[in-house]
């Protein structure tokens, strides 16, 4: 397989695993959920680990959101860009405190913050890879959230396969109007062409995509998006079974357990 054709099917994967994750294609535990106990959940987690300073207690809070991505049936794509990003922050917390003249108290502090924030990245990549657009705007609007807000979300996910098609069809005519030239050392000219065209890209997508956004708009009106008609009818659809009420139990007595555990290693 020629390097052309590997750079053809690694952008197709790259847009094909985006839109799997954006519309929850995967299944996972929590797709089978309702979206208002699954955005409860997420709320639990991303809270909880601000209320703690205690290592061993942020740490079995990390474990808990790891189980819980697994669960999610996370996809390769999301989950390799919040292992780099993960690794990325444990180098520079390192770094700084090295750099800074720290000692080991101040890269505990570094480690303790980068795990909270990885919690709660990872609790955010659990349930929102696993809520379609309309289960997502669904829950938004059961715990009240403004109706804009809601159509905001579904209006914008319905826009990211068109945003996708346009900036290939738009990209790929950037190249074939472009004359080939020397890759440079490692091929960072060909890199800086890559770039200068994704950037010129930009324009011509926005302006292809507006063609289609009054019809999204009032396709997404018609069917009661911002009606408080609609918000009833679409609430009435939900309902909290025996999982969600397991998942929420199970989650809460893990975290009851891992405060628990923070004190009885801190006190032995």
């Amino acid at each position: 397989m020629s390097r052309k054709q590997r750079d053809v099917l690694s952008v197709e994967w790259v847009k094909l695993e985006l839109i799997r994750t954006a519309y929850a294609t995967r299944g996972g535990l929590f797709a089978r959920m309702d979206p208002r106990m699954v955005l409860a959940w997420y709320l639990l987690l991303a809270i909880v680990p601000w209320f703690t300073h205690n290592l061993v207690t942020v740490i079995g809070l990390f474990v808990i959101t790891a189980a819980s991505a697994a669960l999610a049936r996370v996809g390769p794509l999301v989950l390799g860009l919040f292992i780099i990003g993960f690794v990325g922050d444990f180098f520079w917390a390192f770094a700084a405190a090295w750099l800074f003249g720290g000692d080991a108290g101040t890269a505990l502090a570094l480690v303790e913050l980068n795990l909270k924030l990885a919690t709660v990245s990872l609790a955010s990549i659990a349930a929102f890879v696993s809520l379609d657009p309309e289960s997502l705007s669904t829950g938004l609007l059961a715990w009240r959230a403004p109706e804009l807000l809601a159509f905001g979300v579904s209006y914008g996910y319905r826009m990211m396969p068109i945003l996708f098609e346009e900036f290939g069809v738009v990209f790929t005519g950037l190249r074939l109007r472009s004359a080939p030239g020397p890759r440079g050392f490692l091929g960072w000219r060909a890199l800086l062409r890559w770039g200068t065209w994704a950037v010129q890209a930009f324009y011509p997508i926005f302006l292809n995509t507006a063609k289609s956004v009054r019809t999204t708009v009032e396709s997404l009106e018609t069917r009661g998006f911002t009606a408080n008609q609609g918000r009833e009818l679409r609430i009435s659809q939900l309902r909290i079974g025996v999982l969600d009420v397991a998942v929420v139990a199970v989650t809460v007595v893990a975290v009851v357990g891992a405060f628990e555990l923070g004190a009885v290693v801190t006190l032995g």
